[in-house]
């Protein structure tokens, strides 16, 4: 296990700044996630991480030795890391245990060292029995075991997943998210985790740092994140919640020619701010203004509702209610965030 340091990181490409002066410290043993969009930069700061991109500017630093920065710049294979790519990057020639045996050729391991560590690379990601098999024989959640196993035999001092769950179905992203858990579990190694899915993020890591165009907006525990968001971006992209302009008058909020009442607690100055509240936190047939029912659709659970407010389009979840498209439902505020206008 080792801590991993970021200090005002940048990284340019062409005339595009796509990390702006990131600063991280992710400690030893600790699970961090970077959650954003596509294009918000957590891709590029894992590859220069890792060494498979050099940074602009900054310092990075691997268990106190500086990797990256004014000193030079240590090549990715002596970094000891282990990383495990979107594509899962498995040799299609080689047998499920050649491919997980590769890193420790390179690094000279005797050859019953290898074998005994690759049983238990297998052990770790059930996948005992397939040591002998070719990736064509394996499915897309075995494959992606395989580079995990991989990844994990040479007891690299870090594991960076660069979206390791995007390119499977739902039920295997289920599962192989659960199985990272349990392995993070019992090996207790560090790790960092990119991804644009925020059940991901929230379900596996200590703490979760939203990027938003090349920079952190927040950083914090999964509960404070989706519980306390500090911007208006971090409230909409996790926890999908609507997005409101207007302004405050009185302990209202006025949008779109309509009026909310603020929630018990929640204040602010008159004046222009955005409403960050999600669906959960819209009551249905509370005490509030009614808005025209556009569509209503069926989850198990809960039935999402959505509302036309002026150009906007609200999404509220509740228990399913005897309503048709076409006719209103008034609306009330539970729970809500306010940010500057």
């Amino acid at each position: 296990m080792a801590s991993v340091q970021l200090e005002a990181v940048h990284k340019t490409y062409g005339s595009t700044h796509v990390v702006r002066g990131i600063s991280l410290e992710v400690a030893s043993g600790e699970f961090i996630a970077l959650l954003g969009p596509s294009g918000c930069g957590k891709t590029t700061t894992l590859r220069m991480i890792a060494g498979l991109e050099a940074l602009d500017a900054g310092t990075i630093r691997i268990d106190g030795q500086e990797v990256d920065g004014a000193s030079g710049r240590v090549p990715p294979e002596r970094r000891k890391l282990g990383m495990v790519f979107q594509s899962y990057a498995v040799w299609p020639h080689k047998s499920v245990a050649q491919n997980i045996a590769y890193p420790l050729l390179l690094q000279r391991v005797a050859g019953s060292e290898i074998a005994r560590r690759v049983k238990e690379a297998l052990d770790w990601v059930r996948l005992g029995p397939f040591g002998d098999r070719m990736p064509s024989q394996l499915s897309g959640g075995q494959l992606q075991r395989v580079a995990i196993a991989r990844a994990l035999v040479g007891n690299p001092r870090v594991l960076l997943l660069d979206e390791p769950l995007s390119n499977l179905d739902a039920a295997l992203r289920e599962e192989l998210r659960g199985e990272i858990a349990a392995l993070r579990a019992r090996l207790g190694t560090t790790m960092i985790f990119v991804t644009h899915d925020q059940h991901e993020a929230l379900a596996l890591a200590d703490r979760v740092a939203v990027m938003n165009q090349g920079v952190i907006e927040q950083i914090d525990a999964p509960q404070r994140i989706y519980q306390s968001p500090q911007t208006a971006f971090v409230a909409g992209f996790v926890g999908g919640a609507n997005r409101l302009e207007g302004r405050v008058a009185q302990g209202r909020f006025v949008c779109g020619g309509v009026e909310f009442t603020l929630p018990p607690g929640l204040t602010a100055a008159d004046g222009p701010a955005i409403l960050a509240v999600r669906p959960e936190a819209l009551e249905l047939g509370g005490v509030g203004p009614s808005l025209p029912l556009l569509a209503r659709l069926f989850l198990g659970s809960a039935t999402e509702y959505r509302l036309q407010l002026g150009d906007t389009v609200l999404r509220a979840v509740g228990p399913t209610l005897d309503v048709k498209p076409g006719a209103s439902i008034s609306l009330g505020l539970k729970a809500a965030h306010l940010y500057p206008g």
